[in-house]
């Protein structure tokens, strides 16, 4: 049982640690918190090749097979991989095709999982197409992302319509989905230490000597929004920094990146390149996967500014949160405090993974 985070920040304690040790917490947060989310599922410009995408949700976790298809009038369609004849999966790696065909025994269903025709099933008694259809998911679009809710109770707005709203002056639309940059980390780390990190400036001087050198640590404003939020990197130098038209309101300002994090664990890193995904997985108490995708705007600034040196970062924030983990086997350690103004983003994380987890 996890103690209430108090709302005022100056009071509040943090989570207590029985939540990154304690195995029962790991498979609450399946139907409690993953099951709820919106998750990212393919870049949208994998379908130009192939229209049938195979895709598996958070393997070694939820391990949820899926498809997203595009049928022939361009409409896609997320679907539950598997054959609800005999459970088969009905794709087995990306293809073009105009039907999904089970390999078992041939049942067919179309792109949007109508069911179509199934051998051998004449005799069967009480069997009606109708009630044998695919069932239907969700599937929404940003930019050159699409992403999916398992559960279908939550709205896509909920989560994302503040930052597209924020981010309403970037070109999506000119990202271009980066395969070559594709990168993925096992860290032995439960993967809500590596999102609090992510959360919080406070450690940059501490852990990031070089980003440290470009970040500016007494400018790192947050904003808070029901399901995400964003910290706002400021840069020393003005220059590798956002352009910004003089009709934006930062206009002049020496931003070089915007870190947003949605509920429970993407991140969206923007810099004058692209964009960064960053994506947490969980799969033990003590293990998770963390997935980089890079989506290009412009190439040349690539190696430039906040966002030049991703991996690097990325390597040092894997350190910490390892010893991390390895310190909250310590019994002498239940939680800690909030420092007030550099811990918002965590302690905002803390409340939602609280009420989550509590209901």
């Amino acid at each position: 049982m996890l103690k209430p985070i108090n709302k005022d920040i100056k009071y509040a304690e943090t989570l207590d640690k029985s939540f990154y040790v304690d195995a029962s917490f790991l498979h609450a947060s399946k139907a409690k918190i993953f099951d709820k989310s919106w998750q990212f599922l393919i870049p949208n410009s994998i379908l130009t090749v192939n229209n049938v995408i195979p895709v598996t949700l958070f393997k070694d976790y939820l391990n949820e097979p899926l498809v997203v298809t595009k049928s022939d009038d361009g409409i896609l369609h997320c679907l539950p991989n598997v054959c609800n004849h005999r459970g088969n999966l009905l794709a087995y790696s990306a293809c073009k095709s105009h039907n999904l065909r089970c390999k078992y025994h041939g049942r067919i269903f179309n792109l949007d999982g109508k069911f179509v025709s199934m051998p051998e099933f004449k005799e069967v008694a009480n069997f009606t197409p109708e009630n044998n259809h695919l069932k239907l998911l969700p599937i929404e679009s940003w930019g050159p992302m699409l992403f999916t809710n398992l559960n279908n109770e939550s709205s896509f707005k909920n989560y994302f319509e503040p930052i597209m709203k924020r981010m309403a002056w970037f070109p999506m639309d000119k990202l271009q989905f980066d395969a070559q940059s594709d990168r993925s980390f096992i860290i032995k780390a439960n993967w809500a230490l590596y999102c609090e990190n992510y959360l919080e400036g406070f450690h940059v001087p501490f852990v990031h000597p070089k980003l440290n050198t470009i970040l500016d640590f007494q400018q790192y404003p947050f904003e808070r929004y029901e399901l995400a939020n964003l910290s706002v990197g400021y840069s020393k130098n003005p220059s590798d920094c956002f352009e910004f038209e003089p009709n934006h309101p930062e206009y002049k300002q020496s931003i070089c990146a915007y870190y947003f994090w949605v509920f429970p664990n993407m991140m969206f890193n923007f810099y004058p390149w692209g964009l960064s995904l960053n994506i947490v997985e969980p799969i033990a108490s003590d293990t998770c996967r963390v997935r980089f995708l890079s989506f290009i705007l412009d190439d040349t600034k690539l190696n430039l500014g906040a966002g030049g040196d991703v991996v690097g970062v990325e390597l040092e924030d894997q350190e910490i949160v390892q010893h991390v983990q390895q310190g909250l086997q310590s019994r002498f350690y239940q939680h800690g405090r909030y420092a007030p103004t550099r811990e918002l983003g965590t302690h905002h994380f803390h409340e939602l993974i609280y009420n989550y987890i509590s209901n």
